[in-house]
């Protein structure tokens, strides 16, 4: 029945295609994300748009095929377009989200469920690397790290005294440490650079490792956006990686504690803070909420430091990073970092 309807690639710098994707997409509740670099469309013999599917990075997205001919093998057409663009671009592993109830389809086309957050959204994977080959790899880092383990993620954007604190409590309060840096490149400051920070910055700490998050730790895999209404995105997102962290990665690596920091700011983090009180205890993980420590009466936070440097409040600014962080602000070598964060209004 494939052979009634024929693939086509979407040209997505014309509107009008943009457009009929998007209309289409919306009769299944799913958005169009302008951030998908490959569109296809799926045609019957009179040009009627029957089926689509988008991809971007190592996820694929925005699945969808016209009920009435839904069980035609449209499904497995589109995602067999979509991973030959993909491996031709060297990309060999895929994610691919959808609601829990319809998760059991990409499992008969291959796909390994690896976390699901109900009501919300299901993660599956195929091809090359794998959750379990990921906890493999951070396993071999760690082997020097006694278990029971705490883990903490850490995006570091600055490193500052807060952060600090919170992984030396957990060293001192556990045989071991993991902390996860979160690798997504979307914060003002370059993971290699928030990563070594962060490395250079608990040295001392002999029971502590440092390793990256990669794609299953707060990563484009695990937040997805496009699927749940707006008013749901943020317990989606939240919900699906700490289920991911909770049933694939804790396991695994012997961690049997979780410590995170208060956070009375930034709503989405106060919300996966939420997600991991809720549904780590279940699964056997104790969850540990760590008030922020202040200095000189200024509660430390990474958004605070980011302001001091807009602002030049550099007398502040002093009190709240270690000496690792602060040296890396005044070296020569950052300066176009620096420019960035002060021309900048975000709080990334």
């Amino acid at each position: 029945m494939v052979e009634e309807f024929h693939i086509e690639y979407v040209n997505l710098r014309r509107e009008q295609n943009v457009i009929e994707i998007r209309r289409f997409l919306e009769r299944f509740g799913l958005s169009f994300d302008a951030d998908v670099v490959f569109t296809v469309a799926v045609r019957d013999l009179d040009g009627t748009l029957v089926g689509t599917g988008s991809s971007q990075g190592e996820v694929l997205r925005n699945i969808a095929v016209d009920e009435s001919i839904q069980g035609a093998g449209l499904t497995s057409f589109i995602l067999s377009a979509l991973m030959q663009e993909m491996s031709r671009k060297g990309i060999l592993h895929y994610f691919i989200f959808t609601r829990p109830d319809k998760a059991f389809l990409f499992a008969n086309l291959g796909f390994n469920e690896i976390a699901r957050a109900e009501p919300y959204a299901a993660l599956l994977e195929s091809g090359l690397d794998s959750v379990a080959s990921y906890c493999d790899d951070i396993a071999q880092k760690t082997a020097h790290i006694p278990g029971k383990r705490a883990a903490l993620v850490i995006n570091g954007n600055p490193f500052t005294k807060g952060h600090r604190a919170l992984i030396e409590k957990a060293a001192m309060e556990c045989p071991g440490a993991i902390v996860f840096v979160v690798s997504e490149e979307r914060s003002l400051f370059p993971f290699k650079d928030r990563l070594r920070l962060i490395r250079e910055g608990v040295r001392d700490l002999t029971n502590v490792a440092v390793v990256e998050g990669g794609k299953y730790i707060i990563s484009a895999a695990t937040f997805p956006t496009y699927f749940t209404r707006e008013q749901d995105q943020v317990k989606a997102q939240t919900r699906l990686d700490i289920s991911l962290f909770a049933q694939q990665i804790a396991p695994r690596l012997d961690i049997t504690d979780r410590y995170i920091g208060e956070e009375p700011y930034c709503p989405v983090t106060n919300e996966y803070n939420e997600a991991m009180l809720e549904l780590l205890l279940p699964a056997g993980i104790a969850t540990h909420l760590v008030p922020r420590i202040s200095v000189a009466g200024e509660i430390v936070s990474a958004s605070r430091v980011r302001d001091l440097i807009r602002t030049g409040g550099w007398t502040r600014l002093e009190r709240l990073v270690p000496p690792v962080t602060l040296a890396y602000l005044r070296s020569d070598e950052n300066t176009a970092i620096m420019d960035t964060i002060q021309s900048s209004n975000t709080r990334h």
